[in-house]
């Protein structure tokens, strides 16, 4: 519609059921409380009226639609690809929309159908979220064979200032953990990455250690070239991947087929050894 039609019926509205929605000047506008309540009833209704739309539709017919995806960055990997390809085959009726991204992204804001997050626990999640786990992820000190032929292997958390080290995110010191607990340590900073896209790259490149998650060192890309070092510690702890969506009663079936695809996906990997 354009802006004044628009207008018009906003105000058929306001005239109908005798209360202002809108504040009204020559330069912005905004909801007034009433109108506030009742945009939010009126999404809440139409919200609904999708959800019986999608699952009658889903009683006779093929899931299919849009299903938009955030991930991690470093998710962009072969074992990725794999899976969507994987159920692209089995429901070429859905197209996939994934933006991966290493932030935080709300779902119902941004219009994200699905989101895959890693954590130690997704208690901080708002009411109405629903996290499905996946798999256990630890993430590992990671270097090239290259470099650790060309510089050594370090012994001990305390010897990584003694190497050069690639850091991702914010970290300082590096929280490891392991069988006597939590240590910090302290590694000599060569190059740091605000994201953990580049990451792999830069050490498969040789350019020295850097804490990666343990699922890249089966990436046939980094396989055979990237190894661990202190293989008895890991990075920032334990943590969980998990699929976040929004509570419904009636989960579109393009959500559901996606979810059960990556359980099944997993499980395979499982059973073949891979983790």
């Amino acid at each position: 519609m354009s802006t004044p039609m628009v207008s018009k019926h906003v105000m058929h509205i306001e005239k109908r059921i005798g209360v202002r929605l809108l504040n009204r000047n020559n330069r912005t506008l905004s909801l007034t409380e009433p109108g506030r309540v009742y945009f939010d009833r009126c999404k809440t209704i139409l919200d609904d009226l999708e959800q019986t739309e999608l699952e009658l539709g889903s009683l006779n017919t093929a899931p299919r639609g849009t299903l938009k995806i955030t991930a991690p960055g470093w998710f962009a990997g072969q074992r990725m690809a794999d899976l969507l390809a994987e159920y692209r085959r089995r429901y070429p009726e859905i197209i996939v929309d994934i933006a991966y991204e290493d932030r935080i992204v709300d779902i119902v804001e941004e219009g994200y159908d699905l989101a895959m997050r890693v954590s130690r626990a997704m208690d901080s999640l708002p009411a109405g979220f629903v996290a499905r786990p996946v798999r256990k992820i630890y993430f590992k000190l990671a270097a090239s064979r290259e470099f650790l032929k060309k510089q050594g292997t370090p012994k001990s958390p305390e010897d990584l200032t003694n190497f050069d080290c690639v850091s991702g995110g914010m970290f300082s010191s590096w929280p490891l953990f392991g069988s006597n607990g939590q240590l910090e340590a302290y590694p000599r900073t060569v190059q740091r990455y605000r994201t953990m896209v580049g990451l792999p790259n830069a050490l498969a490149a040789g350019l020295g250690i850097g804490p990666l998650p343990d699922l890249l060192f089966d990436d046939p890309v980094f396989k055979g070239v990237l190894v661990p070092v202190l293989p008895e510690y890991s990075f920032i702890g334990e943590q969980t991947l998990f699929l976040v969506y929004v509570s419904r009663k009636y989960v579109p079936l393009k959500i559901r087929t996606f979810i059960d695809h990556v359980l099944e996906f997993q499980a395979k990997a499982e059973a073949k050894g891979v983790k």
